[in-house]
């Protein structure tokens, strides 16, 4: 199986950066895609950046030109940085790869991380 941890999430003024941090592990025999996603309290979860194995990325438009997604492909991690956040910004990140495994066939599927707080406050 696939075993996906976060972290990096915490408290930060709005305007201030924070960089989260998504680590895969296990039996990973090749990745489709990376996402980042973020549920507020009384909303539904919802796309913030993805990553294509070939490297392709695209954004929610709420975030664009101040989130970036990145990754160090020999560590099996992916990196949300977030600039100049904002208060609306508070919410439970969580990082998902879509991969296959080993003993999977070559089929691949969603590997979701525990989620980690974000709060945007002064």
């Amino acid at each position: 199986q696939v075993h996906v941890v976060e972290s990096g999430g915490g408290l930060v003024q709005p305007g201030g950066s924070l960089r989260l941090s998504c680590a895969a592990s296990g039996s990973i025999f090749s990745i489709n895609a990376m996402g980042w996603y973020r549920q507020a309290p009384g909303k539904q979860r919802e796309l913030v950046a993805s990553m294509s194995s070939e490297g392709r990325t695209n954004y929610a438009d709420s975030v664009k030109g101040r989130f970036t997604i990145s990754s160090d492909n020999a560590k099996n991690t992916v990196f949300l940085q977030m600039n100049s956040v904002k208060p609306e910004d508070t919410a439970v990140y969580y990082c998902k790869w879509v991969a296959s495994t080993t003993s999977g066939w070559g089929i691949p599927h969603d590997y979701w991380g525990q989620g980690t707080q974000v709060t945007v406050s002064s």
